[in-house]
Order: structure tokens, then C-alpha cells, then sequence
């Protein structure tokens, strides 16, 4: 090889050097990236951290009960939340494994179970079957009620919207499930029912605290009577010094009359 082909090929390659490291940093300098203040697409009822991601916010540390919501919700609002998860799930009868699982009778089928589909180990050993109320938790916050669950969804906060979207799954099957009955709906009350307010529970305690010193006011009169009788002896002195001077008084007036009678 001459060296003037040598030459070419080393010019070549420093060519291609400069021209990748031009245009690295014509984008450094030239194109900035922007950071999203909202969502580009917005899923109605998910929970939004007010930063456009999506991220969970303080809130209630279990969800809102919704069986009494099941009966009259809203089924055509579920059929529309429903499509934001269209893209990982498939509802109609035989529909076909996506993302995730397909959901056609999804109501009373075991967790974890559907063929075809590789679960997470927190789903695969959750155990039990889909129910109004395990569903409400899962719709809620998913990665809360699965650790390491593969649904990368975010939750519905909204009971209402939780209710209709149950109830929309509900009618995708070949057998509905029965509606909630009137146990059921207590009985999910009182498992999600929040607990008592700090605050209460301070003024609670507060409140009993005087049972306990019920008998101080009694010892307290108890020990005023000695200062009383204290101060009473206190004051009987000065009545004695007062009814010597008055004494003293009525002895010096019938001198001082004679002594005047006298001159």
C-alpha cells in the first residue's frame, strides 16, 4: 500500500471522527430537551402526582369501599376507562395474551392463573380469586397490592370510577357474578374502614384523664380548712388589741369630764 492510499484512508476516518463529533455537539448545543408539565395523554381517574408523572400522592393508606356503588354504577363510563388498557389487555371473549393478561370472565377466576401469560411471583402466590373486593384494591393501586406485580399502572383513586369499571368487567363473561350482597358490603366497610384520627385519639385520652384525679378537689378542700382556721387565728389578735383600746377609751372619758368639770 503506497503512502498515498494510506493517506486517503486516514483522512477518511478522521472525516468521519469530526463528523460525528460535530454533530454531538451541534445537539448539545442546539437542541434542548423539555420536560413534559402534563401528561401527553390523560387516563380520566388515575392519580397524578402534579409533576405529569403519574406518581402517587399522600393519601388514604387503604381504598375507599365500593360494593354499594356496583349495582347502579355507571357502566358506560367503565366501557371508557377501559380502553386506556387496551393496549396491554384484551376483553372480548378469546381474546389473545398481550402485556398482560386477557380479562374475559376475569371475575371469580383464580390470580395468577390465566394460561399463557408469565405472572410475577407476587401474583403467582397471591392466591384466592378475583372478587369485587380484591379487585377494588388491585384497580386502586396495583403495585401496592402486588409487590412486583408487571401491571405498570398507576390506579383508579376514584371510587366511583373503580365502581364502574368493575361493573363494565362484570358483564365480560359468560356467567355474571351475583351483585354484592347486603353482608358483603358491611363486611367491606368495616375491613376499610380508616382508622381513628390522631387527634381524636389525644382528646380521647384527655377527656379520661380527670377520672383518675377525681379526688384531687377533695384533698384540696381539705387542705384549705387549716389555712382558713390559720388565717382565723391570725385575726383574733387585732380584735383583742381593739377591745383594749375601746377599754382604755371608756376608763380615760369620766377623768377627762371630771377634769373639766374641775376648772
Amino acid at each position: 500500500m503506497s503512502s498515498f492510499e494510506f493517506n486517503k484512508i486516514f483522512a477518511a476516518l478522521l472525516c468521519a471522527l469530526l463528523t460525528v463529533w460535530l454533530a454531538w455537539f451541534g445537539s448539545y448545543m442546539f437542541v434542548h430537551p423539555k420536560e413534559l408539565e402534563k401528561d401527553a395523554v390523560t387516563i380520566e381517574g388515575a392519580e397524578d402526582d402534579g409533576h405529569g408523572g403519574g406518581g402517587e400522592t399522600a393519601g388514604p393508606a387503604l381504598p375507599e369501599p365500593i360494593m354499594h356503588l356496583i349495582a347502579a354504577a355507571d357502566i358506560e363510563k367503565g366501557a371508557k376507562l377501559s380502553k386506556a388498557c387496551a393496549a396491554c389487555h384484551a376483553f372480548e371473549k378469546g381474546g389473545a395474551t398481550k402485556q398482560g393478561p386477557a380479562l374475559w370472565g376475569v371475575i371469580g377466576h383464580a390470580k395468577g392463573t390465566h394460561e399463557g401469560f408469565d405472572y410475577s411471583e407476587g401474583m403467582k402466590t397471591k392466591g384466592g380469586i378475583w372478587d369485587y373486593a380484591s379487585l377494588n384494591e388491585f384497580l386502586w393501586k396495583p403495585k401496592k397490592y402486588v409487590e412486583g406485580t408487571k401491571m405498570n399502572f398507576i390506579g383508579l383513586k376514584k371510587p366511583e370510577d373503580r365502581a364502574a369499571m368493575i361493573a363494565w368487567l362484570r358483564q365480560q363473561s359468560d356467567s355474571q357474578a351475583a351483585l354484592p350482597t347486603e353482608a358483603e358490603i358491611a363486611a367491606e366497610a368495616a375491613a376499610l374502614a380508616p382508622p381513628p384520627a390522631p387527634e381524636a385519639a389525644a382528646e380521647g385520652a384527655e377527656g379520661a384523664a380527670p377520672v383518675d384525679g377525681a379526688a384531687a378537689p377533695a384533698e384540696g378542700e381539705a387542705t384549705g380548712e387549716k389555712p382558713a382556721e390559720d388565717g382565723k387565728d391570725a385575726v383574733a389578735p387585732a380584735e383583742k388589741a381593739d377591745e383594749k383600746a375601746e377599754a382604755k377609751t371608756a376608763e380615760e372619758a369620766p377623768k377627762a369630764e371630771e377634769k373639766k368639770a374641775a376648772h
